[in-house]
Order: structure tokens, then C-alpha cells, then sequence
């Protein structure tokens, strides 16, 4: 419990100062009392978060590979991969970033986006986006932080870069009247300070080097096994938020701007639940490449007391809280409601989105990735369109309850799911007189066959590489 509640402490507040700057944007930009703006920030949030799913999914799974061959006590394969994979997720996000702001404008009418709010967002996703590589490089610095449990520089990497931002909003929105392109220069500007703060945090514990260019693929492949299903497991939850906004448009820029406003109170509220699940994966990894299965299963069921925990105390505040949010957003009318409704019941709903979240770090780090694929795409498909659509019939109050009940359903299955995993990782029981003929297959078993596969691979790459040297 103190570990997990160490790792994931440090890493809420850095999570929560980051969203704090989001919120603090989006609380700038409606003081500007112009309808269209808000409106264009909920739009570019629900692009942004496709962005930083892909960054997010790349940053499990250098995370988990690197902490798993630290807890087997392979430090320098452990800087070799951390270096490779860095690279590739440069190269990748940038491509991602520039395609982003190439196609903005179709990517916003699938959206439903329209009128000066869609010119809005557009221009703000051509400024930001081709700078993606800047939060990938800080997120992928700060997994590597967490893996050799360096909780303290993850959390001051994420911080500083918060504090900057926040200096920097209202001097560009306010001072210099650049409104929503101010928030864009203090996105980048926030970005670089924490991509800056992560790689140097990263060198100074000797995780990263130049990479080998022999072993790039090789690498790219390893952590892409874990990478790969982590971002289709994390892009399902902005697909199914493509749909929540475009149900939520069609009730008009107001609908949007409520749902905008709660998308960015959910990341500062629940910054502890966020960041467990970014924290308790590298302390499983670490457990299941020491052979310490129970503890593995006892990180997983405290994650579930603190999750809980966590909600009923947000809950707790947001209840009688709930007019001073409305009033600090100048919400009024449909916006109103919906702020209104997220504090008095929809909340309590993120009890089993954090369950959720849980069960995905352990199938990514234990080696079940496509079952966090499988329940997070069941989540934004059958766990999201049937209900939203129902709810539709409701208005936008509807749609907001539907995309609640789709989680109660999907987050309880995924975490039986979990705690079945792990029971599969223990030595079953057997009758005494066959134990010695049916050895029980154990994770350190199963996880010494993958070490193997990884060093034959090793092998016949140095063998490949190396061939034109000795002829």
C-alpha cells in the first residue's frame, strides 16, 4: 500500500497540475464570453486526446519492458531499449503531429464541428500539433522515471512544466489578446520545458545513450508487443469520445461546452486514479520479472481500494461544490446541467472507468495487452454507441448518463477478468501423488521462456550485424 501510494501520490500531483493548466485554459477562454471559443476548446481537447492516447500507449509499453528487465537485474539491455524505442517514438509522434495539422479541418467535421467554432479549433491544432514529439519524449522520460521508481523527478518533470504553463496562459490570452492562439504558444512552450526536464531527469539515472542503430528494429519490435495493443487499447477511448461530442453537438455549442467543461474537471479530480494506473504497472513488471506473484496480486486489489477511495472523496466535493463550477465557468442553461448533473450522479460512474483502468495496467504489464485492447474498444463501441444513442432520446442529459452506464457494465468484467489473469499466473493446485508429474507452469516459468525467445533474437541480430565484419 505505502509503495503504491507513493508512486502514484507523486505522480497525481504532476498529472493534476497538468490538468489543472487544461482546466485553467479552458476557465481563461470563457471568460472571454464567447460561446464559439469555448466550444472550439472542447473540439480540439477530443482531437488532442487521440494525439496523446498514441504517446500515452508508447509510454506503457517502453515502461513496461524496461522495468521488467530492471527487476531481472539487465540494466544495460534495460538503457539499450529505453534509448531505441525513445527514437522511434520521436519519429512516430512527429509524423502523427504533422498529418494531424495537414487534415485538421476533416478531422474536425467528423467531430461536428461547424462555423467560427470549427475555424477556431483548426487554427489552434495547426499551431500545437506539429510540436507532439515535445509531450512524448516527457512522457516517455517520466515512464522511465517510474520504472527505477524515481517517483520524485517523474512528479517534478510534469510539475514544472505545469507551473510554466500556468504563468504563461494568462500572459499570452489576457496581456498580449491572443486568445485561443495564446493557449496554443503556452501549450508548446509548457511541452518543451517538460520534454527538456524528462530526457535530462532520464540521462541522469543512466537510461538513456546514443542509440545502436544494429539493434533499433530490434527493440522497436520488443517494446512494440506491449506498445502496440496499449494504443489501440487507449485510442478507443477518444473514438468513443468522437461520438459522445457528436451526439453532444447536435444539441448545439452549449451541449459541448458542458461536456467540454467536465472533460477537463474529470483529469484534475481524478489525477490519483490517472496516475495509478501509470504507476502500479512498472511496480507489477518489476514483481513478475522478480518472480513476487503475491505481490502482484496485492497491488492489484490495493489499486482497487484506492480507486474507490478515491472517487467517494471527489464525490464528497463536488456535491455541494457544484454551483461554484458552474458559476466559475459563467455556465448557463444546458452547459449548467450538465455540470450540474457530473456532480450530483455521473461521478460516482468513474468508480468503474478506474477499475477499468486498473485491469488494463495489469493485462499490459503482465503479458495479456489484447485483453486491455478487447475491453477498452468494448468500452467505446458496445459500452458506449447503443447506450449514447439511447440517450439521445433524453437530450443531452441523456447522453451524458448513457456514457456512464456503458462503463458500470464493461469496468466490472474487465476487473474479474484481471484478478483471473493473476490467478493464472500461480502454480494451480494438484493431488499430492501427481505433483511431481504435472509441474505447474508459473509466470517466472513462462517469463524465462520469453527471456530466452528475446536472447536467441539477440543472437542471431549480433550474428547478422557482425557476418560482414569477420568475412
Amino acid at each position: 500500500m505505502r509503495h503504491v501510494v507513493v508512486m502514484a501520490g507523486t505522480g497525481a500531483i504532476g498529472l493534476m497540475a497538468v490538468f489543472a493548466v487544461d482546466l485553467l485554459n479552458l476557465f481563461y477562454i470563457s471568460r472571454l464570453r464567447d460561446p464559439a471559443l469555448t466550444a472550439a476548446v472542447g473540439f480540439t481537447g477530443a482531437v488532442g486526446y487521440v494525439q496523446i492516447a498514441v504517446s500515452i500507449g508508447m509510454s506503457i509499453g517502453l515502461g513496461a519492458v524496461t522495468a521488467r528487465q530492471i527487476g531481472a537485474g539487465r540494466h544495460a539491455r534495460a538503457r539499450r531499449i529505453a534509448s531505441s524505442f525513445l527514437l522511434v517514438m520521436v519519429a512516430a509522434t512527429a509524423a502523427l503531429g504533422l498529418a494531424t495539422a495537414l487534415w485538421a479541418a476533416p478531422i474536425l467535421h467528423l467531430f461536428g464541428a461547424t462555423g467560427r467554432a470549427a475555424e477556431q479549433a483548426e487554427h489552434y491544432i495547426r499551431i500545437v500539433s506539429p510540436a507532439l514529439s515535445l509531450i512524448a519524449v516527457g512522457m516517455g522520460c517520466s515512464s522511465l522515471l517510474r520504472a527505477v521508481g524515481d517517483a520524485r523527478r517523474s512528479m517534478n518533470v510534469t510539475l514544472i512544466g505545469a507551473v510554466a504553463a500556468a504563468a504563461l496562459d494568462p500572459l499570452l490570452i489576457f496581456a498580449l489578446h491572443l486568445g485561443l492562439e495564446g493557449a496554443a504558444i503556452s501549450t508548446i512552450l509548457s511541452r518543451t520545458v517538460v520534454a527538456g526536464l524528462g530526457f535530462l531527469a532520464a540521462r541522469r539515472h543512466g537510461l538513456l545513450a546514443l542509440p545502436c542503430a544494429r539493434y533499433i528494429l530490434h527493440d522497436a519490435r520488443l517494446v512494440g508487443g506491449v506498445a502496440m495493443p496499449a494504443i489501440l487499447t487507449n485510442l478507443a477511448t477518444p473514438i468513443g469520445g468522437l461520438f459522445v461530442t457528436h451526439a453532444m453537438a447536435t444539441f448545439g455549442l452549449a451541449a459541448v461546452a458542458g461536456q467540454a467543461t467536465i472533460d477537463r474537471i474529470v483529469p484534475v479530480t481524478f489525477a490519483f486514479v490517472f496516475a495509478l494506473t501509470g504507476s502500479v504497472g512498472p511496480i507489477m513488471s518489476q514483481n513478475l520479472g522478480a518472480g513476487h506473484l503475491a505481490r502482484v496480486h496485492e497491488t492489484l486489489v490495493t489499486s482497487l481500494k484506492l480507486v474507490a477511495a478515491c472517487v467517494a472523496v471527489t464525490w464528497l466535493i463536488l456535491l455541494p461544490a457544484q454551483n461554484l463550477v458552474v458559476a466559475a465557468f459563467a455556465a448557463h442553461g444546458t452547459q449548467a446541467a450538465l455540470i450540474r448533473l457530473f456532480c450530483t450522479w455521473t461521478v460516482g460512474g468513474y468508480l468503474f472507468i478506474g477499475m477499468l483502468f486498473v485491469a488494463n495496467t495489469a493485462f499490459n504489464n503482465l503479458g495479456f495487452p489484447l485483453y486491455s485492447t478487447l475491453f477498452n474498444w468494448g468500452r467505446a463501441t458496445l459500452g458506449t454507441v447503443p447506450f449514447v444513442w439511447v440517450g439521445m432520446r433524453f437530450g443531452p442529459s441523456g447522453v451524458q448518463v448513457g456514457q456512464v452506464l456503458g462503463c458500470v457494465l464493461v469496468g466490472s468484467w474487465a476487473m474479474l477478468t484481471a484478478f483471473g489473469v493473476i490467478g493464472r499466473l500461480k502454480p494451480g493446485p494438484v493431488a499430492p501423488g501427481l505433483a511431481a508429474e504435472l509441474p505447474a507452469r508459473t509466470a517466472k516459468s513462462a517469463l524465462a521462456e520469453l527471456d530466452e525467445l528475446d536472447e536467441e533474437q539477440q543472437i542471431a541480430d549480433d550474428l547478422s550485424a557482425d557476418r560482414p565484419a569477420r568475412a
